[in-house]
């Protein structure tokens, strides 16, 4: 047996901010070194992916008593700020696979997972992200929920020290960037939209879009005798009661879901099908009876009868470019009395379905010790433009001459919840110029509206990277916003994969360290540095947790 020791004169271990709100209190001052036993590897014949695999856990198994050593695993170390704190260090999290409990309710590729949370715990991340999918906790019927497999991996994260992110996934997953699976609603949910196609997202043309309930019936009893809003609610409050005695500790954080993606936004740009491809401008999705009756009322009000017939009419399509369209070319439709009254209403819908969600969140997790939070998209593409058409049509009444960040900022003020962007890896200069895209400056007005409204601001990557760019640039923009986390997308195998997973562990740790890139070496004689190899393997071996990873998942 070789011995593998993990030594740093400050901790690797993600030390953050105790003042944060993505942060419990632990009662140890310093986390001692971490010691594995690691075998030697074997010259003959190569060892099989199991006997990887059985290696990799049993190098990095946890301490016997999980909670207590979790708390060490995140006390900080010696460091310039107070709290153990290194100055402007950023816990960061990672996005779990989106099927890890599939559509049956089964919790998917344990031995992969149980392998990669160790890996990530030893490459210093404070925990992981995983979708709580309505579709797949209330299949059964109304009220009827299965817990079991969150349960285990709640107890697998757990025993391997890290904390968690639950995402309450009110949304169905497939049809987007990046979904890789399909998780629909609940089938009786699903039932209801047959019945009743109008309790979804529809656009002009009459598509209808099973992501999400539409908005536009919130506070009406369309699903089954309970309206959208109750249905939310209990579901978040069977989880709370499930899931108590972690609330707050080994449950860092509850994301709620407020639209497709777990985003607050209109389901406006949707990939499937080829409806919508980049950088199409969206469509506005206000054509379900309930957004039109209100609509028609909001025109009422307004003295304007007429304007409530519908959306506007010159909006264009999907693919379409701004400058295509009456209503968002330069001097287009939007910059009039009718176009500001309805991106108004548009807009006022969705910040006020956002808040009776989060009131719901607010009323079920208040007390528990676990954060709130809320994702906001960042849409980026036609940012350059006066209109910004594609954030109007997802309902960010952001335009040149204003700013649609800052009230969804005081929004979530309000609920005490944090403002969770993404799109923080992407530069300015990557993008194609005809899109018009300014995702750098996007960044800076969600940050100058979070700073403003007193809001905690944490980020994520809007694309799956591992190139050094890309992490840099997320280092940048942290050490200029002052996140409160990162929660980084997505584990799978690419990730365990040698040079990526170095920049990876490289990019951890700077965020930790408050900015500083230093490569991550090889090898660590001097133990000042983490090493993550056998310490007589091959320089071109990979980490063994991490190899044991990265074979599971295959």
């Amino acid at each position: 047996m070789a011995l593998m020791t993990l030594r740093s004169t400050t901790s690797f271990l993600s030390p953050v901010d105790p003042n944060s709100k993505l942060l419990h209190k632990p009662g140890a001052d310093d986390a001692p070194p971490s010691c594995a036993s690691v075998p030697a590897p074997s010259h003959a014949a190569a060892p099989s992916r199991r006997l990887r695999l059985v290696r990799a856990g049993a190098a990095m198994a946890p301490a016997p008593a999980p909670r207590e050593a979790a708390e060490l695993l995140h006390a900080g170390g010696a460091g310039p700020d107070h709290g153990g704190r290194p100055r402007g260090g950023v816990p960061v999290y990672v996005m779990l696979p989106l099927d890890t409990v599939g559509p049956g309710g089964q919790l998917s590729r344990q031995r992969a997972v149980a392998a990669s949370l160790m890996a990530l715990r030893g490459a210093g991340v404070e925990g992981v992200m995983v979708d709580v999918w309505w579709g797949v906790v209330e299949r059964e019927g109304p009220g009827r929920y299965d817990w079991e497999a969150y349960a285990e991996l709640v107890r697998m994260v757990e025993r391997a020290g890290l904390r968690l992110q639950a995402v309450m996934s009110f949304h169905q997953c497939g049809g987007n960037v990046g979904d890789t699976c399909n998780i629909p609603l609940p089938p009786w949910v699903l039932e209801e939209m047959s019945s009743n196609p109008d309790i979804v997202y529809t656009d002009r043309s009459g598509r209808r879009n099973p992501e999400y309930i539409s908005l536009g019936c919130d506070t009406l009893p369309v699903l089954k005798g309970r309206t959208p809003i109750q249905v939310y609610a209990d579901y978040m409050r069977s989880f709370r009661d499930r899931f108590q005695d972690y609330l707050g500790n080994v449950i860092a954080e509850i994301q709620v879901g407020m639209g497709p993606c777990g985003e607050l936004r209109y389901p406006s740009y949707p990939e499937a099908n080829g409806t919508w491809r980049f950088p199409g401008i969206g469509e506005f999705q206000c054509y379900d009876k309930y957004m039109r009756a209100s609509l028609e009322a909001a025109a009422a009000a307004a003295g304007h009868k007429e304007w409530g017939s519908g959306g506007p009419h010159d909006a264009g399509e999907y693919k379409q470019m701004p400058e295509d369209t009456g209503f968002f070319r330069h001097d287009g439709t939007w910059s009039t009395e009718y176009g500001q009254f309805f991106l108004q209403w548009y807009s006022g819908m969705l910040l006020e379905h956002g808040d009776r969600v989060l009131a719901a969140a607010e009323a079920v997790f208040g007390g528990t010790g676990a954060t709130l939070s809320a994702k906001v998209a960042g849409i980026h593409w036609h940012y350059g433009t006066r209109s910004h058409a594609a954030e109007l049509t997802a309902g960010y009444y952001n335009t040149r001459h204003r700013d649609g960040y800052a009230p969804i900022a005081r929004m979530l003020a309000k609920r005490g919840a944090v403002l969770n962007f993404t799109c923080m890896e992407m530069r300015d200069e990557q993008q194609p110029g005809h899109a018009s895209c300014s995702p750098e400056q996007l960044v800076r007005q969600v940050k100058a509206a979070a700073a403003a409204a007193g809001v905690e601001l944490a980020g994520e990557n809007a694309l799956e990277r591992y190139d050094e760019a890309a992490f840099s640039q997320v280092v940048s923009t942290a050490r200029g916003a002052g996140l409160a986390a990162f929660t980084y997308l997505r584990m799978n195998k690419a990730l365990f994969d040698g040079d990526n997973w170095r920049e990876f562990v490289s990019f951890v740790r700077a965020m930790a360290d408050g900015g500083a890139r230093p490569a991550l070496p090889r090898c660590d004689t001097g133990h000042s540095d983490l090493y993550v190899g056998f310490l007589d393997a091959a320089k071109e071996r990979k980490a063994p947790e991490a190899e044991g990873a990265a074979a599971a998942v295959v």
